[in-house]
């Protein structure tokens, strides 16, 4: 048994180490005093740090970045939360169906999900537009939302609402003073996920951007093709570190493992 145990905590270091190698080599060699990424990186240097402010088309792709995932995390949970309160209180015919249709984004291959959003954008004139860019992002993070809550509402207590309705308060009152403190942390999760969900991707969002409108995953794509340079790694870095920023805040108030719980 005890071998077992080490060989399972072994799998789990290389795992998480096979996992980690990305920020391992990336973020290092963003601060290289060389001209050309490298790792070790030779030297330390803050310039390529500096040289990023200096960008415009970098600076631009990432406000672009932020208010995208910004709008899409209110729409989706606007959407998701209503969504997941009706499908959890509600006797809805086909519920089971239902939930499958509100998170089958999750199981469909992103590069197929964007040619049929392309596809169907296309001949409504939204491809190629912001309109477009942010009702594709609202498809891919509304069913984080809808899980979160689920899982959220998996233990609620209606008589709680109950008791409140019969003491006179209004159903909006219920909600406001019952139901969202209860749900609040699923809720604030399915935000951040969606947040982040929205902000670093890259395969929908190619088949929805122009030429003139960017955001920060597409614009270190579109340089990685061209040349990768310490610039790069850089930008790179920055997406990393907000990232790690939003999964560990995402930890502490719901915690990622429950993001697969039972809605039940």
């Amino acid at each position: 048994m005890k071998v077992l145990g080490k060989l399972r905590a072994a799998i789990a270091f290389l795992s998480l180490v096979y996992i980690l190698i990305p920020l391992l080599v990336t973020i290092p060699a963003s601060f290289t005093s060389a001209s050309y990424p490298s790792f070790p990186p030779h030297g330390f240097s803050l310039q390529w740090y500096s040289k990023l402010l200096e960008r415009p088309e970098f600076v631009e792709a990432f406000w672009n970045s932020v208010q995208f995932a910004f709008l899409a995390a209110f729409f989706s949970v606007l959407l998701g939360t209503l969504g997941a309160i009706a499908i959890a209180k509600y006797d809805i015919p086909g519920k089971s169906y239902l939930v499958s249709l509100l998170t089958s984004p999750l199981t469909v291959p992103q590069l197929v999900l964007g040619i049929a959003l392309l596809v169907y954008f296309t001949p409504l004139l939204l491809a190629g537009t912001p309109t477009g860019l942010l009702i594709a992002h609202i498809v891919i993070c509304v069913p984080y939302v809808v899980r979160f809550v689920l899982t959220g509402l998996s233990g609620f207590d209606y008589t709680l609402e109950r008791a409140a309705a019969i003491l006179g308060a209004s159903p909006l009152t219920v909600f406001r003073r019952v139901t969202l403190p209860l749900i609040r942390p699923a809720i604030l999760s399915g935000a951040l996920f969606s947040f982040l969900t929205s902000f670093d991707n890259v395969t929908v969002s190619l088949f929805m951007i122009s030429p003139g409108m960017r955001t920060l995953p597409l614009e270190i794509f579109s340089n990685m093709q061209d040349a990768y340079s310490p610039i790069v790694a850089s930008v790179s870095s920055v997406v990393i570190i907000i990232s790690v920023v939003l999964i560990l805040l995402l930890e502490k108030i719901h915690g990622v493992g429950r993001l697969l719980g039972s809605s039940h």
